[in-house]
Formats: structure tokens, sequence, C-alpha cells
């Protein structure tokens, strides 16, 4: 551009010259010619001869016109020659006609239009002008013609300077595509490393020097710096048990081989070890050059992992094959062995030796023990597998069902079906005999339809004997009902004249005797109408005719008053009579009905007790119910009896001090009165040690709830009552 600038300023400069040269000459020309005229005695006659020896004197320029006028303005003599006069010539308006060398060399217009370079000079010889005019375009011409050689370098110049401007451009412009495209190369490079979870090494050995690329860094976790890393800063990060790079930068550069292929350990940044395989060679870049290693480092941590899971995977299949308690085989798609279990082994005879992956299932057959002499097949498999029945030499059979893989291959499985045989067989040999027993049954079904109306026969009359047996039970009760009415009436009476006469209410009776029969009859009469009572409880009992009146009320009370209710009958007896009650704990119950099996069996306790015995009442609470047991000391009930007891009308061998045996009702009343409570009654009894009877009644929710506090607050002293 700095070149092109001055060129044009050489040209500009040079056509000033020209243009400058021009006006010179014109004022030269007019000048030499005016005073070759002026010293001269000149007339028109000779101005021709004149004006050439004057132009003979100083020639000017190329394409100048030089005019001689009269004073009229007539062209007197002129070269070239011009005719006419300065005004068709210059114009009427022209200031060199006019001023004449006062106006000096002017660039002006012809009356042509040409442009020149026009001057004018006064002579005073003829009273005339002398004019020197020069085109524009000849003093142009002059400068084209100066201007030529300086312009054509100038252009020159610029076309070689030009032309290796975009030589460098392009140069550069491809140095920079080249340099993108390589920096684009360099990315996909880096790119397919990362992907390929690998890195580039150049090691120079002679240096110990270690060059890693990007995706060398970005594989262990760390920054690339751009720089070296020393062999020591390697080796920091490899695990010291399986690579020495020392030891094999030494071997490398005295046993030179050619390239290594090694599997170690380097740990990431976040502390994990990663598993590396490194496969490099030694590149010389000339026999003088120190040597390089240039390898890559493949990530082998993932394929170890699969490597193990896959080994683990073979285990787990194998056991898992193995596991299998049925013959399993694999096969390939040209019939080779792929696996099988020991089972399969077993179960021909195969020695181990012939049974490895990969032989044909010819050679493994041919080597069984126990070969196949038999085979069955079954209809009606699904494409791509078939079931067979095989008998064994030994005598044995196989279900075996073979199955299709995707692979061209199958899978067999061989079941002993030995055991499902044998009962075939047997279910045949049973159908024969079935067949037989139908025969027999048929001959006896007309037997059987006998029977069948005969059991009909025998089911009204069942009928019949259960209506009979209904009306005795209610004829039974309605008896019991007006005998208990027909015996209570005169027992009271019995009773209540044995009480006057015992009091001696009407006076005295006279002798002591009397009173003792008095006291016996009262009693007899009192103990037989307990037994009325009993007998009458036991019946409504059995027919569920007794409905509770059940209240919430504290089980001590019902304890003592059924141990004072005894009292009397204890202490004449002389049988200690204790009671350990449970104060503040509520049942739901019919408080009357516990107190009658609560008395009859402390009564049944002091009646089996001998004097200077022991009865107690104690109750306890337990798994959300509370349990009353009543203890003596008395005979005992043996173990046969005490299966028997709690039955009606059930009695022990043992007889009273006045040798009866009771009515045996206490006990069933007791046990049945316990179970319409939702509870239960049980006994524990050894002969001369003593009996326990334990009575379960269930608690409802807010005793619960009160047990739960009377368990956290202070317990108070059991109450006792005792008498002798």
């Amino acid at each position: 551009m700095i070149l092109l600038s001055a060129s044009f300023l050489s040209l500009l400069q040079i056509r000033g010259q020209a243009f400058q040269s021009t006006t010179s000459d014109i004022e030269l020309t007019a000048a030499v010619v005016a005073l070759s005229l002026d010293h001269t005695d000149a007339n028109p006659s000779n101005v021709t001869d004149l004006l050439a020896g004057a132009l003979r004197t100083h020639a000017p320029l190329k394409g100048t016109i030089v005019l001689i006028s009269n004073a009229a303005g007539q062209i007197i003599a002129s070269t070239p020659t011009v005719q006419g006069t300065t005004s068709d010539l210059l114009g009427d308006a022209q200031p060199l006609s006019i001023l004449g060398e006062r106006a000096g060399v002017v660039r002006t217009h012809l009356a042509d239009g040409r442009e020149v370079f026009a001057g004018a000079y006064t002579l005073k010889s003829i009273s005339g002008q002398a004019f020197v005019i020069r085109p524009v375009t000849e003093a142009v011409a002059d400068w084209r013609r100066a201007a030529l050689l300086p312009g054509v370098l100038g252009v020159l110049s610029a076309v070689v300077i030009g032309a290796l401007a975009f030589a460098y451009f392009w140069q550069a412009n491809r140095a920079r595509r080249a340099s993108a495209q390589c920096e684009q190369l360099g990315r996909k490079f880096d790119m397919a490393l990362n992907h390929g979870h690998c890195g580039l090494w150049d090691w120079d050995l002679s240096r110990g020097r270690i060059m890693w690329s990007d995706s060398m860094y970005e594989l262990i976790g760390l920054q690339p710096d751009g720089g070296f890393l020393s062999v020591g800063d390697v080796a920091a990060l490899i695990h010291p048990a399986d690579l020495n790079l020392s030891q094999i930068a030494k071997v490398l550069l005295t046993s030179r081989p050619r390239t290594i292929d090694r599997t170690f350990r380097v740990r990431h940044s976040d502390g994990r070890w990663l598993w590396l395989r490194a496969r490099a060679e030694i590149v010389r870049q000339s026999p003088e050059a120190t040597p390089h290693l240039i390898g890559v480092a493949l990530d082998m941590t993932e394929h170890r992992s699969l490597a193990e899971k896959s080994r683990t995977a073979g285990v787990r299949l194998q056991d898992a094959i193995e596991s299998i308690s049925e013959s399993f085989v694999l096969w390939d798609v040209d019939d080779r062995l792929v696996a099988c279990n020991a089972r399969f082994m077993k179960l021909y005879g195969l020695p181990p030796d012939y049974t490895r992956e990969g032989t044909a299932v010819e050679d493994i057959l041919a080597q069984a023990e126990i070969p196949i002499v038999a085979a069955q097949s079954q209809p009606g498999a699904t494409p791509g597998a078939r079931s067979y029945e095989a008998q064994l030499a030994d005598g044995r059979w196989l279900q075996i069902n073979e199955r299709a893989t995707k692979d061209g291959g199958y899978v067999s499985v061989g079941s002993d079906i030995t055991v499902h045989k044998q009962h075939e067989e047997k279910l045949l040999d049973s159908e024969r005999r079935l067949m037989a027993t139908v025969a027999d049954l048929r001959k006896s079904r007309q037997t059987l339809e006998v029977q069948a109306r005969q059991l009909a026969d025998m089911a009204e009359r069942y009928l019949e004997q259960k209506a009979e047996a209904e009306l005795a039970s209610r004829v039974k009760s309605e008896f019991l009902a007006n005998m208990s009415h027909e015996l209570r009436t005169p027992l009271n009476a019995i009773i209540g004249f044995s009480q006057v006469m015992e009091h001696e209410t009407f006076g005295p009776l006279g002798s002591s005797k009397y009173l003792d029969y008095a006291c016996h009859i009262r009693e007899s009469g009192q103990h037989l109408l307990s037994i009325i009572a009993d007998v009458l409880e036991m019946s409504a009992l059995e027919a569920g005719h007794v409905e509770l009146r059940k209240t919430e009320f504290e089980i001590a009370l019902a304890i003592t008053a059924a141990v004072e209710s005894v009292a009397d009958h204890a202490q004449r007896k002389n049988v200690t009579l204790t009671s350990e009650t449970c104060p503040g704990v509520h049942v739901s119950a019919d408080r009357n009905a516990i107190e009658r099996v609560l008395g009859k069996l402390l009564r049944n306790a002091i009646r089996f007790t001998p004097s200077g015995g022991r009865v107690g009442v104690r109750c306890r609470m337990i798994d959300g119910a509370i349990n009353i047991y009543v203890e003596d000391t008395g005979c005992g009930i043996s173990a046969e009896a005490l299966v028997r007891i709690g039955r009606p009308f059930e009695q022990i061998n043992a007889p009273l001090e006045n040798g009866s045996k009771g009515s045996g009702l206490g006990l069933a009343i007791a046990r049945s009165l316990a179970e319409l409570h939702g509870g239960s009654m049980r006994l524990r009894s050894t002969e001369n040690v003593g009996t326990i009877v334990r009575i379960r009644l269930p608690l409802p929710p807010n005793a619960l709830k009160a047990m739960a506090r009377v368990t956290r607050a202070p317990a108070p002293p059991a109450a006792q009552s005792e008498s002798a």
C-alpha cells in the first residue's frame, strides 16, 4: 500500500514537472521569437523567414504552435501553418490578446474547445503579437512518456508485492486452516481417548521425562498442566507391588526390547485404585536420537470388574447347576458338551475325564457305563422342545426334557422316574383289582340297598326314641320342680320346728337328749334342702335356663363374704380358715354366682379336711385375668377320680364324718358357673396331702387399667383373716 502511494505521488510529481516544462518552454519560445523580430528589420514580407530563423535558434517542444499576428489580429506567419485571425483561433474574449506578456502562460481553451497552454508577447517592430500555444494533450503525452517507466515499475512492484502479499496471506490462511484442523484432530483424538478410557504416554528414557495426554490426566482425575512429569511423580501414583518404573527403564536401556505390555494399578485423585494396561513401543527419530517409549494406557478397571463378575457368575451358575436335583447337560449347536452337573455323570456312570467342555455327544454316550436301552417319545411337545422316557440298562427310567437354546444348541434335563414307573405299574395292577372290586360291589349293591332301608328304619326309630328321651327329660325337669316344691314345704316346717325346739321357745323339753335330737333334725333338714337346691340348680344349668346378672364389683368383697359364710362350719370342725384377697381389683360378674362358687368350694374343702387342718383362699392377677385358689390339707383325690371329678353326681371314695358322701354336684355347679362367666376351673390334688382348686375369671378393660395403676403404686399389705 505504501509502495502504491509512493508510485502515485511520483506520477503526480512527474506530471507537474511536465506541465512546468511546457510553461517554461512556451515562455522561452515567445521571448526568443520576440527578440529575434524586434532586433531585426522586420516587415510583413520577411516575418516567416525571421520566424523560421528564430525557431532554429530555439526549437520548441513537440506540438507547439507559434503564431505571428499584425495589429489587426491577422495571422501573418505561423508554425505549423494556421490561417485566419487570432480571434478565430483564441476567441474574442481571450486575455492573452489584451494583456500580452503580462498575462504569462495560462491554461485555457481555444475557440474549437481544445485545452492548451498559451503565452503571448508583444512585438514592437510590426506592432503585432507573437503567440506560443501548446495543447495540454501534448504536455500530458510528455508526462505519459516520462511516467511510463516509473509507472510500469510501480505497477510491476505492486503486482509483485500483491502477489507476495497474496501468497503470504494464502499461506497464512492455509496454515491457520491446517492449525485448526490439527487442533480439531487433536480434540477428536483426545475425545476418542477419553471415550475409550485410555491415555497417551511419551517417556523420554534418557532424560527421564514423561509426557501425558490430557485424556491421561482426566483418566486419573488430575488437571493437565502442559508440562512434563518426572519418573518419581508417576511412580508415586503407581502401586508399588505392580510396577517399578526405574527397573523398566533400566531394562529398556540395556536389553533394548521393542515393546512392553504391563497391567498395573494407579491411584485416582479420589483415592481409589484404577487398573491400567500399558502397551508401548520404543521409538527413535534417528539412530542418534534418544529413545522414547510411546504408547497408550487403557483403563481396565471396568473390564476386570466385569471379568470378576463373569467368573463369579460362572461359579454361581455351576453351583446352581450342581444344586439341581435332576441331571442337567447343555450342548452347543455342534452337539458338543458345554456344561453338566455331577448328577448327569452319576446317572450315566461317566468318569470326570470324559465330561470336559467340547466333548462330542457320541463320545460321551459311548463311554457311558449305564447306557440307554429303550426310549418312548411323548407326543404333544411344543416346537423347539421334545420329551421322552428312557430306560437305562440297570432298569431305571428317566424323564428327559430337551429345549432348544437361542444359539442353536439345546439343554437336556433328566429326572429319575423309576419310582413313578413303579407306581404306574402298581396303579395298573390296582386298576385291575379295582375292576374286580367294582364287579364285587355291583353284586353287593342290592345288599347295601337293603341295609340302607334298614338304616332308614333305624333312623326313624332313633328320632322316635330321641323325642321320647326329650319328653322324659322334660318330665324329669317338671318332676324335679314339683318334687322340690313338695319337699321344701315340709322341710321348711321341719327345720323351723326343730329350731323352735332347739331354742326351747315354749319352755324346756325336759331331757338334754331332746336338744341334741332337735339339732340333728335341723342339720339333716338343711343338708337335704341344700341337696335339693343343688339338684335344681344343676338341672337349670344343664337346660341353659340360668341367666347371669353381671355387675362390676370388687373381688375381695365376694371372697370375704364366702369366707364368712363358712367360718362357723370351719370353727366347729376345728379347721383353720385363711384368706388372701386382692384389694382394688374389680371384676364384671354375677356376684351371687361367684359367692356361691366360692362357698361350695370352701364347704367341700372343709368337709374333706380333718380336724386341725387348714383351708385357704388366695387370688392372683395373671395375663389379664384373676385366678382364685381354694386350697386344703384334706384327704386329697386319687388320679383316677380326678379325671371324673367335676361331672354331675360324681363322687370321690372318701366318706364324710357321718358316713355319707354328698350329692356330687358342688364341683359340677362351680365349674358350670365359672364357664358361664367365660372362665374355667381346674383341680390339682395329691392323696393324703391336699387339693387346690383354681377358678380363672377374665378382667374387664377398666380393671386392667386399674391393675396397672395399682402395680405402679405401693401395694398395701394383703388382707388376711384366720379362724380356728
